[in-house]
């Protein structure tokens, strides 16, 4: 008898290949029988009117804390993912001297924006080795596989202290010792090695990530120690010095292409988005990777399916005005209270007549973009939009809060700061900072039907009270295989994208596809009815931390090894996940 029989649905079964009528058929976590399936089973889910599709794969989160206390991995598990690679961008928690406990809780707080507070409550370190930190993590119950990277900042600060904070240069060493930790942390499964060079990436205290300027020769060393394995990817988010000028990209491209070229033959995941700044750098980055794929360097580029945008609002982490001196002096009421000072119309006169004071620099971990965003809200305000409560990922010029000054005779600051008042100050604001220099996702199109492309930077994990992009596999299929007229892909290409493909490029072999042998990670979507709530606040995390949630509708069922982790868009309590160890 199967354990587990998904009937009569459509298939999509990752691999490209036309849908088609069938059933699905689990016994033991595996697959047993695809297609017409007459066995009995000792539950049978009525896919009709439903796709039935491999499990999603998530190649860039940020659980590497939440995996160590959570067993929901909420928001992922609600958005059809199965397998998530967390440990992205170079910030993890592994290896760790007791000594260096609070230095990486301050990195992770100031990089992905999660509360120190709850990773010091949440976190119980009882690790000290890469080896050890995926022991723990594979004996918590969870709903989703894990995969994690030896991350570079960690791995720098266990090898050298205060020197890798200092920007010390690694001696030889240096290197020999954070090779041997390669070699082991890959002999114990990890997914290879991620690194982070983006001045935007700041500890909570303002200070650059340790492996930020990490020099050429330690990056090469670090991907040729993982090359020796013979599995392994490299991943790297660099902004390639975009606060120097365009004229230094090609220096920093050379850097990050010869981290991919030292390890031979396996591939390189670099971060791939459209900067304002430089509007057109991601064509630069295409051509170089193009270039680079020429000459066998395996380089593929993360894109992320809209824009990355940050949500602005009282409950926050950021809005506009709080950098402004009347509303600093209120910033600890409650929010009722803070919204009842802001509705008083002398209280709204006097901070419209304030300007901002800087928010960024020493001592802050809000990047130098912020203070510039500020200082031309006018013309910000002309890609700020009110989420709203189905939220639109796509708005156009007419829906801005340029648009609403404009068409009520007042200046933006004055619709910015009533927009933030509605729904009694629980109103969200959208600012897709990334993506969206052209009121469009026109880049996002091209970007993701590159042959390099695949579908990436979810971040789920990470920016709790800034961004919830953790919802991009839904969006990425309502979006881009049912709503949009222009660039649209057949579902067929959509679901390849986010399970076959990307289960293939990341060293999955297992997974990925529906077909026979393979691991029953599975979804049952109502893709007719499939739909995105606007994110919410919530207070789940350890020590009262505060999160963004975004909730979906149109998830059938997401199974686990054959497990039902979620029906009707609610979790079930079944946790079969496992950490996910490439060699094992």
């Amino acid at each position: 008898m199967l354990d587990l029989l998904l009937k009569n649905g459509t298939l999509v079964d990752g691999t490209g290949a036309a849908s088609r009528r069938g059933s699905v058929g689990v016994r033991d976590g595996k697959i047993v029988a695809v297609g017409d399936v007459s066995e009995a089973a000792g539950r049978t889910i009525d896919c009709d009117g439903h796709l039935i599709t491999p499990g999603f794969i998530d190649v860039h989160s940020h659980y590497d804390g939440q995996a160590s206390w959570d067993g929901d991995m909420l928001p992922s598990s609600a958005h059809g993912v199965t397998t998530t690679v967390m440990g992205n961008c170079g910030v993890g928690f592994a290896p760790c001297r007791p000594s260096d406990h609070e230095r990486l809780i301050k990195l992770f707080e100031g990089v992905e924006d999660i509360p120190g507070t709850a990773l010091t409550e949440g976190i119980t370190w009882q690790w000290e080795s890469y080896g050890e930190y995926l022991d723990y993590v594979d004996a918590r119950p969870r709903t989703m596989d894990v995969a994690a990277y030896l991350t570079h900042d960690a791995l720098r600060v266990y090898v050298m202290g205060e020197r890798a904070i200092a920007d010390g240069k690694a001696s030889s060493d240096d290197l020999a010792g954070m090779q041997a930790i390669v070699r082991a942390a890959m002999k114990d499964g990890a997914i290879g090695v991620s690194t982070g060079r983006t001045d935007n990436h700041r500890a909570i205290d303002g200070s650059h990530t340790p492996a930020s300027e990490a020099t050429e020769e330690e990056l090469t060393a670090l991907a040729r120690a993982m090359a020796e394995s013979g599995r392994g990817v490299l991943q790297a988010v660099s902004d390639f010095d975009m606060e120097h000028g365009a004229d230094k990209f090609d220096g920093e491209w050379n850097v990050i292409e010869r981290f991919g070229e030292a390890a031979k033959g396996h591939t390189l995941f670099v971060s791939w988005m459209q900067r304002d700044l430089i509007p057109t750098q991601w064509k630069d980055i295409q051509k170089r990777a193009e270039l680079a794929n020429e000459r066998g360097v395996a380089i593929r580029l993360q894109a992320a399916p809209r824009g990355i945008g940050v949500l602005l609002g009282l409950e926050a982490t950021f809005h506009p005005f709080i950098g402004f001196p009347s509303y600093k002096k209120i910033a600890h009421l409650p929010l009722a209270e803070r919204v009842k000072e802001m509705r008083d119309p002398s209280f709204r006169a006097r901070i419209l007549s304030e300007t901002s004071d800087k928010i960024a620099g020493d001592g802050s971990p809000i990047p130098p973009l912020a203070d510039r965003l500020l200082s031309m809200i006018d013309l910000v305000s002309m890609r700020m939009f009110p989420l709203g409560a189905t939220p639109q990922y796509e708005p156009g010029p007419g829906e801005s809060l340029m648009a609403r000054a404009v068409m009520s005779g007042g200046k933006p600051l004055d619709a910015i700061y009533d927009a933030l008042l509605e729904q009694d100050g629980h109103a969200l604001l959208y600012f897709p900072v990334y993506n969206y220099a052209g009121m469009s996702l026109d880049v996002v199109e091209e970007m993701l039907h590159h042959p390099l492309a695949i579908p990436g930077l979810a971040d789920g994990g990470a920016h709790c009270g800034t961004i919830c992009d953790a919802s991009m596999p839904t969006y990425f299929l309502m979006h881009w295989a049912r709503d949009r007229a222009k660039g649209r892909f057949t579902i067929e290409e959509a679901v390849r994208k986010m399970t076959g493909l990307s289960a293939s490029m990341m060293g999955f072999h297992d997974r990925g596809t529906i077909e026979l042998g393979k691991k029953a990670d599975l979804n049952v979507i109502d893709l007719a009815n499939l739909s995105l709530r606007s994110p919410h606040l919530v207070s789940d995390l350890p020590a009262g931390g505060r999160r963004f949630l975004q909730d979906a509708k149109g998830y059938r069922a997401t199974i686990v090894s054959g497990g039902v982790i979620a029906e009707h868009d609610r979790l079930t309590g079944d946790k079969p996940g496992r950490v996910v160890r490439l060699g094992r």
